[in-house]
């Protein structure tokens, strides 16, 4: 791991330390914590800092993301989690029918109390959340990009006259340990692009398929890929930058198949 990369996923901006002691205020006011996970590596992308926030509120995981995830390893997690008595769903976050189901689990926690149900969403950056509250609000109520960081605001949002949702900033750990969950993290875009080098990323990313497939894969390696989609300067040199970059976003864009990066 180089050192731009092992910066880069370490990197913990001042609105994020802010983010982090306000969330652990407003979690102390809701009865229901929502937390978000990419479905492609959920023990990297869990903040574990929540736990000890979270305490004995009631909590529901969602695994996003699940059609871009191998889904005998997705089942493999919802069994694991299910294992732990956590609640948990698998969802497509931008699809309508799959968010629905959301509403309905967040409906049961609410059906078994009085008065107002308020819970919060979390995640870690790029986690998906916006997507799934305009899902569930069906309509554009929360700012939406295929980037790290655009939420930095807490907002409140009504789900029905009895449930209120709190929408917050992704906030990444203040320190990443392995550098497997480094590259893993940046590789699902949970790190801001200008904050990592794509090469190292993709290399990583494309040594450790092999050594899960024995060497039986069809998802190219990076100069591969930058010969195919026409990465090439004049005189042949490859562009490994522009081409890495690419070959990060053809992988969010489920351009190599479903993958998962982790396996419970």
């Amino acid at each position: 791991m180089n050192a731009d990369l092992q910066r880069a996923v370490q990197w913990y901006p001042g609105h994020m330390v802010r983010a982090m002691r306000k969330m652990a205020e407003y979690v102390k006011l809701v009865d229901l914590v929502i937390e978000v996970i990419d479905a492609r590596a959920p023990r990297s992308d869990a903040n574990p800092m929540l736990d000890a926030m979270i305490g004995s509120r009631a909590r529901l995981t969602i695994l996003n993301r699940d059609d871009l995830a191998d889904p005998q390893i997705t089942a493999a997690w919802l069994d694991d989690f299910k294992r732990r008595e956590r609640m948990v769903i698998a969802v497509e976050g931008r699809q309508q029918q799959s968010v629905g189901r959301i509403l309905q689990a967040v409906k049961t926690v609410a059906n078994a109390r009085t008065g107002m149900t308020r819970a919060i969403i979390v995640g870690l950056p790029n986690s998906g959340k916006s997507s799934i509250i305009n899902g569930l609000l069906k309509r554009a109520a929360a700012k939406t990009e295929d980037r790290a960081g655009v939420t930095r605001q807490l907002q409140w949002f009504r789900l029905s006259p009895t449930i209120e949702l709190m929408d917050s900033p992704g906030i990444l750990v203040p320190k990443i340990e392995t550098p497997e969950s480094q590259w893993k993290l940046a590789m699902i875009g949970a790190v801001p692009r200008e904050r990592y080098d794509p090469e190292e990323v993709s290399a990583r990313f494309h040594a450790w398929l092999l050594e899960a497939s024995n060497g039986r894969t069809n998802v190219p390696d990076l100069e591969s890929f930058a010969r195919s989609r026409g990465f090439v300067r004049r005189g042949g040199e490859v562009d490994y930058h522009n081409a890495a970059q690419s070959y990060v976003r053809a992988f969010n864009e489920g351009a190599f198949g479903r993958l998962s990066l982790e396996r419970p």
